[in-house]
């Protein structure tokens, strides 16, 4: 590519994340955000003071099947829920399109780029819209900083891209995870779920890779673990 090629996509990436932070930042409380919590959907066990964490959070961002906690029961996953992030795969919980006129939809299509066709499932709310999530600026470096292959069609896990997507867009501030089992499991060949059945890891995901890259953002202090 050209220099003078470049500096246009450049700028229409840099647009792109400006639109996206702004549009997330609305949902935030108080249309700040301060402390952001993604929440992935590894099972967790009962802890109020982490289930207090997550709801005090400013933006709390969850994903495809994820788990809330019951009314009346043992506090874990905390309710506050202000972005979702789905794929057109989606297994869908009880929790995933509760209440979601008060929520920010996010389509991740990684798929888009290979072989995925723009299809909406039958399944999905008539009058809910979604934002999708942008190929180039977020799931392509994403590709690249994990060392995978542009030409194959093989991407993160929806839980990395999410927070690849929160360390990108609000790197001032206190950006915490919870539930993400490939942090110490990276060999393993099926996901247990907070809600519903394990699911296989499919071909298009290096784990490994993931964790590894999840740690290091750990250890040089953009993200925080809950455990």
């Amino acid at each position: 590519m050209h220099l003078a090629e470049a500096a246009p996509e450049q700028a229409d990436a840099s647009r792109q994340l400006d639109v996206l932070r702004d549009l997330l930042a609305s949902y935030a409380r108080g249309r700040r955000v301060e402390t952001l919590t993604v929440v992935g959907n590894a099972p967790l066990t009962p802890d109020t003071e982490r289930a207090a964490l997550i709801d005090g959070s400013d933006l709390v961002l969850r994903m495809t099947t994820f788990a809330l906690d019951e009314p009346g029961g043992q506090p874990a996953y905390g309710r506050k829920t202000d972005v979702v992030v789905v794929h057109r795969g989606v297994l869908v919980s009880p929790h995933t399109f509760a209440d979601y006129k008060s929520r920010l939809y996010l389509l991740a299509e990684p798929g888009r780029l290979h072989w995925e066709p723009e299809i909406i499932p039958g399944w999905w709310p008539t009058d809910l819209g979604f934002v999708p999530i942008p190929n180039r600026p977020f799931v392509r470096p994403l590709g690249r900083l994990l060392g995978l292959d542009p030409e194959q069609a093989i991407w993160a896990t929806t839980g990395t891209l999410v927070v690849y997507l929160a360390v990108r867009l609000f790197p001032e501030a206190r950006i915490r995870i919870t539930g993400f089992s490939i942090l110490d499991k990276p060999e393993q060949t099926t996901f247990a779920h907070a809600w519903g059945q394990d699911v296989n890891v499919t071909g298009d995901h290096r784990l490994h890779a993931e964790s590894a890259l999840l740690r290091s953002w750990r250890d040089n202090g953009e993200i925080e673990l809950i455990p």
